[in-house]
């Protein structure tokens, strides 16, 4: 399994833009967050949300092969648990259903991302630190705030034991421990 450091190499050499950097670093921190409070593995679980995108900006015009390219980078580099969760958090394009804690863990960290960074970039500072719990449940009731963080896939963090309200609150601790990282 590679370290952190390995998998930022490899998402550097796979991303150009700073923002699909951050998003990934963002990702990882709500899976790191989330695996502390499941009492899951925090490494495997970071790991996962730093690697998911991957393969976007290759497959950005062919979402079918989002994820399926990944597993071609990610073979042999990666355990397999990894790259199936990978794949499942697309899996309206490459049909793997998702089914574990992970798996289903990656989907709700990625899609609560957006909404969280979203969150910040309202701010007058447009800071993570000045988002407010009871801000990020607002918002994520709000269906026009952030059109593109899709709420069915956050509350699937139901489906692995997390309420929403309290998955937000541990997203965003996640976020606001690296928000220097992502210059929020």
């Amino acid at each position: 399994m590679p370290t952190r450091e390995e998998a930022i190499k490899l998402i550097k050499a796979n991303l150009s833009r700073k923002n699909m950097v951050y998003h990934t670093l963002a990702v990882e921190a709500i899976m790191r967050s989330l695996a502390r409070s499941l009492g899951e593995d925090a490494e495997l679980w970071g790991l996962t949300g730093i690697l998911h995108d991957i393969d976007f900006e290759k497959t950005e015009a062919t979402p079918e092969k989002h994820g399926l390219v990944a597993e071609t980078i990610l073979r042999g580099i990666c355990p397999e648990e990894v790259v199936r969760a990978i794949k499942a958090h697309n899996a309206d394009h490459t049909k793997v259903t998702p089914k574990t804690k992970m798996e289903k863990a990656l989907i709700a960290s990625d899609a609560v991302s957006g909404l969280l960074v979203a969150c910040a970039l309202v701010m007058p500072t447009k800071k993570l630190k000045d988002v407010k719990f009871e801000t990020s449940i607002k918002k994520f009731k709000d269906k026009d705030f952030a059109r593109g963080a899709n709420r069915e896939r956050i509350i699937l963090c139901e489906e692995i034991g997390v309420p929403k309200e309290k998955f937000l609150e541990i997203a965003l601790n996640g976020l606001k421990e690296i928000s220097s990282q992502i210059e929020l």
